[in-house]
């Protein structure tokens, strides 16, 4: 019997894969279980739409996070810290002010796990920050900081 999954079974394949199974392992657990369904013309049909519809939204959301990638580059966050005797900062600046600085200054929603910061911003000037976007795009976002 051959079957399409729904979703990921540990022993048989991935989700959309279609597998060979025996009748009863897909009648008694594939089935009810609703892990799969039958490799009937229509729904591999509809598999086939919906791994181009798949592939069409990827394409999609990998042209937006190059655009904003590019939209990044421009754009510049400004963040102050109490600097001491000797030009010494006191605190640090992490990617959560950096995150919270760019939705206030900017208007941009920039989530904080997306900015990769190695370790948290110690030093006056500028600090080019890798913002990821997409598993395939790293845009750059420049963030000044300034003696308060």
């Amino acid at each position: 019997m051959k079957v399409i999954l729904l979703e990921d079974v540990k022993s048989l394949g991935k989700k959309g894969d279609i597998v060979n199974v025996s009748d009863g392992y897909g009648r008694n657990m594939i089935l009810p279980k609703k892990l799969g369904v039958l490799a009937t013309p229509e729904n591999m049909n509809n598999l086939k739409l919906q791994k181009a519809n798949a592939e069409k939204v990827a394409q999609e959301n990998l042209e937006a996070a190059q655009a904003f990638a590019k939209e990044l580059e421009s754009k510049e966050v400004i963040l102050t810290l109490k600097v001491g005797e000797g030009g010494r900062t006191f605190g640090s600046v992490s990617s959560k002010e950096i995150s919270e600085a760019a939705k206030e200054q900017l208007n941009l929603d920039i989530d904080k796990k997306k900015l990769q910061l190695s370790a948290p911003i110690r030093n006056l000037g500028v600090t080019q920050v890798p913002v990821r976007l997409h598993p395939k795009v790293t845009g750059s976002l420049k963030v000044w900081i300034k003696e308060a």
